[in-house]
């Protein structure tokens, strides 16, 4: 089993120029990056392309990879889905002779200030909520969800029972949905 530890040691080493720390990388992240990369491209061809852009990128760009700021398999997918994207606007990049006018077709896709506001108030009460839970269901709530970890490996590296660790879940779930209603 790849751990966090595992991965962030062999992203120094790519940024090193070590050729096995990247083939290290790839067995471990390769198939949740494609997973990542298909989702936004929505063609296989395409997601196959996107991934072996972000392996290439990674080579050059693994040095700026801060363990303190993220974990690896985050960082990675963030990385993916940035490459993935630049693919795809790259391929539709629009005709720069259209007239002006043609903007005002285009749709503001930000969000109102409001919206963000309210976004921001609704992450406090969540993360507020995520501190009154019991520390086994607000830890592997959080390495579940906010890490991408799975339930199985979860509960190997607890050393407890996968079903421990679903029930965790289950009803830590269960106490947050009934905090942020309340």
């Amino acid at each position: 089993m790849t751990t966090r530890e595992d991965l962030a040691d062999a992203m120094r080493r790519i940024a090193a120029g070590d050729r096995r720390a990247l083939e290290f990388v790839y067995r471990a992240t390769s198939a949740k990056l494609f997973g990542i990369c298909l989702r936004i491209a929505g063609d296989r061809g395409e997601a196959e392309d996107a991934l072996q852009d972000v392996y290439v990128s990674l080579w050059n760009a693994a040095g700026r990879f801060d363990p303190a700021r993220a974990s690896p398999v985050s960082w990675l997918a963030v990385f993916a889905r940035n490459r993935t994207i630049d693919r795809l606007r790259r391929r539709k990049r629009v005709d720069a002779s259209a007239p002006i006018e043609a903007a005002a077709d285009v749709a503001d896709a930000s969000p109102l200030a409001e919206d963000r506001l309210l976004a921001g108030e609704e992450r406090a009460k969540v993360h507020s909520c995520l501190d009154q839970l019991d520390e086994p269901q607000r830890g592997t709530i959080r390495t579940a969800f906010f890490e991408g970890v799975t339930y199985a490996e979860l509960a190997s590296r607890q050393s407890v029972p996968l079903g421990t660790v679903k029930s965790w879940v289950r009803r830590g779930l269960a106490r947050l949905k009934a905090c942020i209603e309340a």
